[in-house]
């Protein structure tokens, strides 16, 4: 762990192990810390919160710069450590890296450009000025399917604020956040601005980050079950919260649209980091008499995908995250199937060869799927594309929108009008339009309803951990 500018063990000394999902090999052990360990990085960032909110916003930005380039240099052996750690196949995990690093270098900018303002007032003997101040200490929880972007997308605009930040990253992938920390070690970023904690039990963090008056803001992406329980306690201390939860994201394809196009997007994104992403389709919405022919397409690109360690040539589709990931996919297959769902390709688990020991599922692709199954309520978060039917007369819009989640949605079609009235009518915080990479560093990121609340990246992401104060001066 990384606490107060140095590298300790757990307070007691215990270790976890860190397991390769493709392989099931046990890569290291790491600090399995305590509920103390975790006091003192808390304590750590109070102490550090002084001065380095007191430093300028150009100095703040020189250490994010200083940090971007080195994160650059290590582009090649993060993205293996983290192919290593996480599975996701190189090629992705090289264009992870880049994208994290894009957020140290945008808010190192964004930095210098948080403006306060003058309000004229009604009164000739009075001056309104307001300041825009880092809110303090920040407690940051990051998610296993992204372990690098993750970090940097909270970070950067924390640091950038002039915060001070402990971060817990998720139990399956704390080498990656222990490589990041060497960067900002090497960073010179000085003692207790930043501080790490690596523990195989998350309850106490949260308990602390929730609880401990010293916290001034919780940052969370995860299970919108989890980021529901940290809200309640986080609210009972009236702590800011932002929340990167769950999706459920509906894939439109309108029937103007090229279903050859169509599919090749819907693939592309559906498969994103073997489906374990939170902006995957979930749903894919098809005109009925478009069904067979967007199926074929998007059935043969899915067949070409080489399932595999992520290490190797020409892998597309790497291991689900554990034992557990993999019995949920097979679960909503095997209740799709039950309930007349036709199975087009996969539907079922890897383990020929040298996937024997890993955590694969083959890509599936399936059709016939009705509101009744499991699949089309539940978020998957794995490589299962289930394609539902729809007729002229019905609103697909609404069908879309019917789901507690609302982070993205994809819509594909050659028409203005209907992506417009699609872009106002869908319930989620990012809509793709042709489009199936809408983010970027430079824009926000983030979720309606049960997806969650607040924004990361563009300059929102900085605002998250900014207070606004007002002065009323009479002169």
């Amino acid at each position: 762990m990384f606490i107060n500018g140095k590298w300790k063990q757990a307070e007691n000394n215990s270790t976890f192990d860190v397991l390769n999902p493709a392989t099931g090999e046990v890569i290291t052990r790491v600090a399995n810390g305590s509920a103390k360990d975790i006091s003192d990085a808390i304590k750590a960032a109070d102490t550090a919160f002084e001065a380095w909110s007191s430093k300028t916003s150009y100095q703040r930005s020189h250490y994010l710069y200083t940090a971007w380039k080195l994160m650059m240099d290590k582009k090649e052996d993060l993205a293996r450590l983290m192919t290593e750690e996480q599975g996701k196949p190189l090629v992705a995990a090289r264009n992870e890296v880049q994208y994290g690093a894009d957020f140290l270098l945008w808010f190192g900018e964004e930095a210098k450009r948080v403006y306060g303002q003058t309000i004229p007032s009604a009164r000739p003997d009075q001056r309104f000025i307001v300041l825009k101040q880092p809110v303090g200490v920040v407690g940051a929880i990051t998610p296993w399917n992204y372990p690098v972007s993750m970090i940097t997308r909270k970070m950067a605009p924390a640091l950038a604020a002039g915060c001070t930040i402990v971060l817990k990253p998720a139990e399956a992938t704390p080498l990656c956040a222990m490589e990041m920390f060497k960067i900002f070690e090497e960073a010179g970023i000085p003692a207790g601005v930043v501080n790490l904690i690596t523990t195989l039990d998350p309850k106490p963090v949260g308990v602390q980050f929730t609880s401990n008056p010293v916290i001034q803001k919780l940052t969370f992406t995860g299970s919108t079950k989890v980021g529901k329980m940290l809200a309640k306690e986080a609210a009972q201390h009236m702590k800011r919260v932002s929340l990167e939860l769950g999706g459920h994201a509906p894939f439109i394809v309108y029937d103007d649209a090229d279903p050859v196009h169509a599919a090749k997007g819907a693939v592309l994104v559906k498969f994103l980091n073997t489906g374990q992403a939170c902006i995957s389709p979930n749903r894919i919405f098809v005109p009925r008499h478009m069904v067979d022919d967007f199926t074929k397409e998007f059935s043969s690109r899915v067949n070409a995908m080489k399932a595999g360690n992520g290490m190797d040539k020409g892998v597309r589709i790497g291991p689900l995250v554990g034992p557990d990931a993999v019995l949920k996919v097979e679960n909503q297959v095997k209740d799709a199937l039950s309930k007349g769902a036709k199975l087009i390709t996969g539907g079922k688990r890897l383990t020929d060869g040298p996937l024997e020991k890993g955590y694969f599922y083959a890509p599936t692709v399936l059709t016939r799927v009705t509101r009744d199954m499991l699949i089309f309520r539940e978020e998957t978060f794995g490589p299962v594309a289930p394609i539902i039917a729809y007729d002229p007369e019905d609103d697909v819009i609404k069908m879309a929108n019917d789901t507690a989640y609302g982070l993205a949605a994809y819509v594909y079609t050659k028409s203005t009008s209907r992506a417009m009235t699609a872009f106002e009518r869908l319930k989620f915080g990012i809509i793709g339009i042709n489009d199936i990479n809408p983010t970027s560093a430079a824009a926000p990121f983030g979720g309606m309803k049960e997806s969650g609340m607040g924004r990361e990246g563009a300059k929102e992401g900085i605002n998250e951990y900014l207070e606004t104060k007002l002065g009323g001066f009479s002169i």
